[in-house]
């Protein structure tokens, strides 16, 4: 082919939204396949996300062409070293490596007509590393995606052959729904587990039972005959730790004796726990949310999902929740949930690799973590769809309603808190809400929108500090301040030294005549009627009006340390801290409403459905109301957190007084701040994530975002017949890109393809050890017919078939919405820019990122950046 000809394949620019979908329909590879190739952001020519001391060190060899396919095999030298986004890569596997002896495209070269070398394509059969991902890539969802389809194709035809190939082809269809079971159950057990664990040593910090010290307070007085109906929790079986130590239980040396003990307990806990993260897997603190959002969206994160990761997470979570700080494990719970499915996924060819594949099964399993969290399998269904999942197909929706009904099912069967409940505090009101109720709980939407939006800030401006300061060297001494400051200030407090799920189950609980907590402690009780086991509205006594004091002072110090906790390094989720928040504020507010109602019914607002010895107002249902607007004002949650909260009460009539604060709480946080707390978080780490939320609304062109700018050296690029070896390799070692166009010459710059540097070195590293003759001199062809050679010229190499030879290009005056759209919609990883064809730039997922960050008056280099 000439310096003057067309490219072998059609370019076809984008210069409207229309033709989107008509190119999946246009563009074909000379097999008669789609190579169109959104989906990776390489950032290889970037510092690395998560360990830039890795990657500095990576970056001071003399290149990447340097580290050739041995060293990238000699590197795997155990697991994580070779784990991407926990899916192991065994470059020397015997199913991925032809044998030497057998005569490949890749082996060598035929002798043709006198005695000139017959050239044989490199890629005829599979190479093994070429079309996997470095770490810190985005994975190329279009060829993942045409990958399964061949697999599929290939597959379906074999199955008409024989009956054997059509079993295969049974297994392999069924092998989905095994991996959702199998994925469920495991979920399901670990959860239990934890539970149970997390309950026990919660109690272990305050006593110790003598039948069987593994028994936690509850299970361990539950035989007792001596327990009375007042003080319940009493048993001859339970001992404090100061009847222990000293022999007796009360007076001031025992407060102090059991507030001592409190407190060592707290700091061993969390001690242990950060140890554990520290020394084993450091990718096992935080909630894993935000990460689990960004590899959904593609990027591949080694060991965020692995084997260590899922065991030193689920023991840190219970040190972490059993510590007492204001953190919980419902968050956490997603990210063991995802670990689960991705190692189990290695146990499915068809899953193993493909990781297109793999991240539908991932977003069941962020469905299924929601489920055991919560006992809402429909919501955690709907969670995955709404908040963590990129790509969700119809078939992923049932998949992960199957996992959710399986992870539910097994935890029911575990029990883990013996009141044949998913969740601790699973509630179930009966009286019903008046129309007027709407206004408090629209003001509890209101305090939940606020409260959100403050957390975000404060967290955020005080996990930026960490980053920037000294104080991130000390991610032990942090933690034990923290857990000190917590166990000190929370001992006193009854509401704040109990568990914050045993919290949130005493604020919903709706006071009946079987309840001796002392929010229900109200005045005149035997004066009263009884109906049932509901009372009616009563005055309240001066327990109660204790009770309130000491919740409002929980609020303000579950306000507070909640902001220092979250992000710390442990294992540490969201949703049951800002929960209590909102329990909190709304049992106050609604005990308020009830004596309002109970001194003033005569009032208009309550005449003709709150008359007096009436049960009008349900205190519980506010605290419902107030957590579920207080976590949609921090995450952003709508549907999805309305039918867990349903779910948690087992009722449809609350579901409009859910829907209006939830609502609510999402209009006013928006107002006062765009992202959610797992957005903010994701930016803050500088994940490569672009925001579906986000709105495009600046009238920018592609030839103000492409790279070469004018001050910068012009455009590394590849021509298709022009280049020895030793040419590509040195421009690989002088250039840090993740990839280069293909062009027809320097002259006339006409596009033919695109080839990942990835691929590039691989496969020039495949042909150096395989087929003889391949010096530093020869030629690399990317043309589909290749001229005929001197009899003497060195081997030449073939290299179309790792070039994508559908790009997608757009004009250099395409508008800036419409390619951040293309990238949103398709997951680019990179799209190149042209002007009548010709070559004139590209543009990466991180041009169009430090873009929207100038925009927005953000610094647009702490972008990919950690």
């Amino acid at each position: 082919m000439g310096p003057s000809a067309k490219p072998s394949s059609p370019i076809i620019p984008i210069t409207h939204p229309t033709q989107v979908p008509l190119l999946f329909n246009i563009m074909r590879s000379q097999h008669g396949r789609m190579t169109m190739s959104p989906g990776s952001v390489q950032l290889s020519d970037q510092k690395a996300l998560l360990c830039p001391h890795l990657f500095e060190a990576k970056m001071e060899n003399t290149g990447y062409c340097s580290e050739s396919f041995t060293s990238l095999q000699s590197a795997a030298s155990d697991e994580d070293m070779v784990e991407i986004a926990g899916a192991t890569l065994d470059f020397s596997s015997t199913d991925d490596v032809p044998p030497l002896d057998r005569d490949y495209g890749l082996g060598g070269l035929e002798t043709g007509l006198n005695g000139v070398p017959k050239l044989m394509d490199l890629l005829d059969e599979p190479v093994p590393g070429v079309g996997t991902y470095e770490d810190f890539n985005t994975i190329d969802w279009v060829r993942e995606k045409s990958k399964d389809r061949d697999r599929h194709r290939e597959i379906a035809s074999q199955s008409k052959e024989s009956t054997w190939a059509l079993i295969k082809s049974i297994h392999d269809a069924f092998s989905g729904w095994l991996l959702m079971l199998l994925v469920g159950l495991k979920a399901g057990a670990l959860a239990g587990a934890i539970d149970i664990a997390a309950h026990w040593m919660t109690d272990l910090k305050e006593g110790v039972c003598l039948s069987g010290f593994w028994f936690n307070h509850e299970h361990c007085c539950w035989n007792s005959n001596e327990t009375t109906f007042q003080e319940r929790d009493k048993c001859p079986n339970w001992k404090s730790w100061a009847e222990l130590l000293i022999g007796y239980n009360n007076g001031p040396l025992a407060y102090i004796m059991n507030y001592l003990m409190y407190v060592c307990w707290a700091l061993f806990f969390s001690f242990l726990a950060v140890s554990l993260v520290r020394a084993f897997a450091p990718y096992a603190c935080g909630s894993g949310i935000p990460e689990i959002k960004t590899i959904l969206s593609g990027f591949i994160i080694r060991g965020y999902l692995g084997k260590w990761t899922l065991m030193i997470k689920t023991i840190t979570l219970v040190l972490a929740v059993s510590s007492g700080l204001s953190l919980g494990k419902e968050g956490p719970l997603v990210h063991v949930a995802c670990c689960c499915g991705n190692i189990l996924c290695h146990r499915f060819t068809k899953y193993r690799k493909n990781e297109a594949k793999r991240r539908e099964v991932l977003s069941a399993a962020a469905a299924v973590g929601v489920s055991v969290a919560f006992g809402a399998p429909i919501g955690g269904v709907l969670f995955s769809l709404e908040e963590v999942s990129y790509y969700f197909p119809l078939k992923t929706l049932w998949r992960s309603f199957f996992a959710a009904l399986v992870a539910a099912f097994t935890l029911r069967s575990i029990n883990p808190f013996g009141n044949s409940r998913l969740v601790l505090f699973y509630v179930e009101f009966h009286s019903p809400w008046h129309l007027v109720e709407l206004v408090p709980f629209v003001l509890l939407g209101i305090f939940g929108g606020i409260w959100g939006a403050f957390f975000i800030r404060a967290n955020i401006a005080w996990c930026r500090r960490r980053k920037t300061t000294r104080l991130g060297q000390y991610p032990v001494l942090e933690v034990l301040v923290v857990t000190a400051i917590t166990a000190i200030l929370a001992f006193p407090n009854s509401y704040t030294r109990m568990s914050t799920s045993e919290l949130i189950s005493e604020l919903f609980n709706d006071c009946g005549l079987l309840d001796s907590s002392q929010l229900c402690n109200y005045a005149n009780v035997s004066d009263i009627k009884l109906s049932g086991n509901t009372l009616p509205d009563r005055p309240a006594s001066h327990d109660v009006y204790m009770a309130m004091w000491q919740l409002a002072l929980a609020l303000i110090f579950k306000m507070l340390i909640t902001v220092v906790t979250f992000g710390m390094k442990i294992p540490s989720g969201l949703f049951i801290p800002s929960m209590a928040v909102g329990a909190i504020a709304g049992r106050l507010l609604g005990v308020g409403m009830e004596q309002l109602a109970y001194y003033h019914h005569d009032w208009v607002i309550f005449k003709g459905w709150c008359s007096p010895g009436a049960d009008c107002i349900t205190p519980g249902l506010y605290a419902m109301v107030g957590a579920a607007a207080c976590l949609g004002g921090v995450t952003r949650m709508t549907v999805s957190l309305v039918v867990i909260m349903f779910e948690l009460t087992g009722g449809l009539e609350y579901i409009v007084p859910l829907m209006a604060a939830t609502m609510t709480s999402k209009w006013v946080a928006d107002a006062l701040g765009r992202e959610g707390i797992y957005e903010a978080h994701i930016r803050l780490n500088g994940y490569p994530f672009l925001e579906a939320k986000d709105e495009f609304s600046h009238k920018t062109l592609a030839m103000d975002v492409m790279r070469p700018r004018r001050s910068d050296p012009p455009l590394s690029i590849i021509t298709q017949d022009g280049m020895s070896v030793e040419e590509v390799e040195t421009l690989i070692a002088d250039t840090s890109y993740s990839g280069f166009p293909v062009v027809v010459s320097q002259e006339s710059q006409r596009l033919v393809g695109f080839v990942l540097r990835r691929d590039l070195v691989i496969s020039i590293e495949n042909a150096r050890q395989r087929q003889e003759g391949v010096v530093s001199t020869s030629r690399i062809f990317f043309t589909e017919y290749t001229p005929p050679q001197p009899p003497n010229c060195p081997s030449p190499l073939k290299l179309r078939g790792i070039m994508d030879l559908s790009p997608f290009t757009v004009t250099d005056h395409t508008p800036m919405d419409i390619v951040v759209d293309i990238f949103r919609k398709l997951g680019l990883r990179q799209c190149l820019v042209t002007h009548n064809g010709r070559l004139l730039g590209i543009i990466t997922k991180k041009d169009i990122l430090k873009h929207m960050a100038q925009i927005a008056n953000r610094d647009p280099d702490s972008i990919l950046f950690n």
